[in-house]
Parts: C-alpha cells; sequence; structure tokens
C-alpha cells in the first residue's frame, strides 16, 4: 500500500511560545482516517558530535527542567528564524563549549518524538577542534568534558547517558563513522 500525506481539514493555533507552539489539526490521513491530532510545532534544531583527534568526544552536561535532572548530552540547540543548520551548529558549539571546528559533516537526520512532535534535529560531526572560550546563554550552566569511546559505552549501558539525541549520534557515529581524510 503506498503511503500519503494527510489531507488537512481544519487547523488552528492553540500556543505560540518563543521556543515551540501547539497546534490542532483535524485531519484525513492514509487509510481514510479522519483524527484530530494536537502537534508540538518546533523550528527544528542542530546537536554537534565534536571529536577530537585521539577519538574521545566532547559532551556537555546541563540541569533539564522537563525530566528534573542534569543530563549528560551532545551539544543541541534551535535553528534560529532565518539561521542555516551549519551556522546553527557552528553557533552552537561556540556557545556552549567554547571551540571551534574546521570541519563539519552531516550526519544524521531524526525526529526524537514524531508521535506528536513536529521537530527535526540535524546531526553534524564536528572535528579539527580549537579550543576558546564558552559563550552560554544568560541562563545555562554548562559543563563540558571528553569522554572516550569505552566511557561512553558504558555510560549508555548503566544508565548515566540517557539523552535520545546523544545516544543516537554516538551510536550511529560509531557504526557508520566516516572515513578519516587522508593527506593528499
Amino acid at each position: 500500500m503506498k503511503l500519503s500525506q494527510a489531507r488537512v481539514l481544519k487547523s488552528r493555533m492553540l500556543y505560540r511560545g518563543s521556543v515551540f507552539g501547539v497546534r490542532q489539526d483535524r485531519v484525513v490521513e492514509p487509510g481514510a482516517i479522519e483524527a484530530t491530532r494536537d502537534v508540538v510545532t518546533h523550528s527544528g534544531s542542530v546537536v554537534v558530535l565534536p571529536v577530537f583527534p585521539n577519538g574521545e568526544i566532547l559532551l556537555i552536561r546541563q540541569y533539564r527542567h522537563a525530566v528534573g535532572t542534569s543530563l549528560w548530552e551532545l551539544v543541541a540547540g534551535r535553528i534560529d528564524r532565518g539561521e542555516a543548520p551549519l551556522s546553527a551548529a557552528r553557533r552552537e558549539l561556540l556557545e556552549e563549549t567554547g571551540y571551534t571546528a574546521r570541519h563539519f559533516r552531516r550526519l544524521l537526520e531524526i525526529f526524537p518524538t514524531p508521535g506528536f512532535v513536529a521537530e527535526r534535529m540535524l546531526i553534524y560531526l564536528a572535528e579539527g577542534l580549537h579550543p576558546g572560550p564558552a559563550r552560554p546563554e544568560a541562563d545555562e550552566r554548562i559543563v563540558a568534558r571528553r569522554f572516550s569511546i569505552s566511557a561512553l559505552l558504558r555510560m549508555m549501558r548503566t544508565g548515566a547517558l540517557r539523552d535520545g539525541k546523544s545516544v543516537a549520534g554516538i551510536l550511529y557515529y560509531l557504526r557508520f563513522r566516516p572515513r578519516r581524510r587522508t593527506p593528499s
């Protein structure tokens, strides 16, 4: 059976905030299913996987109010209106860690919660890292730390690394890591 997009019968914004909105759609979905769907709208996000020459990966730790705890995670942030995703990735890496990178490569596109959230995340590999002063937002308290691959795998097994975008990005990188550039 060929899938197609839903036909929207009616749509209305219930809430529009600075980070996301909530829209309610009355739709006819593939298979002639008529339903009301609540959708969290979002401009999209970037995730940055910073990898050092020795293979270590840089994570940040910050408090996440929605889950009531601090989490280790990859650098990430919202794509601002009119901003290119790669520009957002460069900005977030600098703001949250102080690092800049010579090379960025798009690794993966994911929809973290497609059942009701329209957010699309683009995960970028960052290499050729150069340290500098971090520039966090006024409401961010961030700690950055380098981890070996074995430490990250142990953190995943023990539940110390629970952030979905980070687990997906790291595992994807480990399984499908791009070949290293060779000097010509």
